[in-house]
Formats: structure tokens, sequence, C-alpha cells
């Protein structure tokens, strides 16, 4: 959500060393976030545009999906084995909500 908050945000991750490899997937999609070993310095930007990204892990990949709902366009996120483990039915529920959103099966 702080992709296109106004200003700068400065998150700080003390429990997983790998918390923000998801950054570049959001990257892909119009946000400025610029990452140093801990901490992430995230620029808003007005908007997030759609892209094919991929779930790395099970909250960076929830962040994708709700990404997904503020950006203009259409996203495709893969790997969805990531989301599922913490989710039962995240698809559904969005769903339930009025989001255009579908599951898909390779």
């Amino acid at each position: 959500m702080l992709a296109t908050a106004k200003g700068t945000s400065v998150v700080v991750e003390n429990l997983f060393e790998t918390r923000f490899k998801y950054v570049p997937q959001l990257l892909k999609m119009g946000a400025n976030i610029t990452t140093n070993g801990k901490t992430a310095i995230v620029h808003g930007v007005p908007k997030l545009y759609g892209a094919e990204v991929f779930a790395t892990d099970l909250r960076g990949g929830a962040s994708l999906v709700l990404a997904s709902l503020m950006a203009e366009g259409y996203t495709t996120v893969s790997n969805i084995s990531q989301i599922e483990r913490g989710y039962d039915n995240l698809a559904g529920d969005l769903s339930s909500l009025g989001v255009d959103i579908k599951k898909i099966r390779g």
C-alpha cells in the first residue's frame, strides 16, 4: 500500500532477512522501492500497472495480489501455491467483495 502513498516511507525488517525478495516484482508494476539490507525505502508513485509477477513467498505473494487491486490493467501472479499456504480461499474471499479475480491452474 505504501507504493502509492504520497511521500517516502521507510520499512525496517528485523525478523526475516529475505523479506524483501518480492520487491523486484513490485518494481515490474511501477513501484519505486530501493532496499539495503533490512531496510526498504518506498517512494510513492501515482499508480501501479498490471504485470506478470511471481510470488516468492506467502506474504510477498499476498502483497502482489493487493498491489494488483490498485493497479491499472491486468496482473497475473504465478507460483500461487506460496499464497495458498496461508490463505485458504483468497480469490474467493476477494471475489465476494466484488473484486474481478480468477484463479487459473496451469
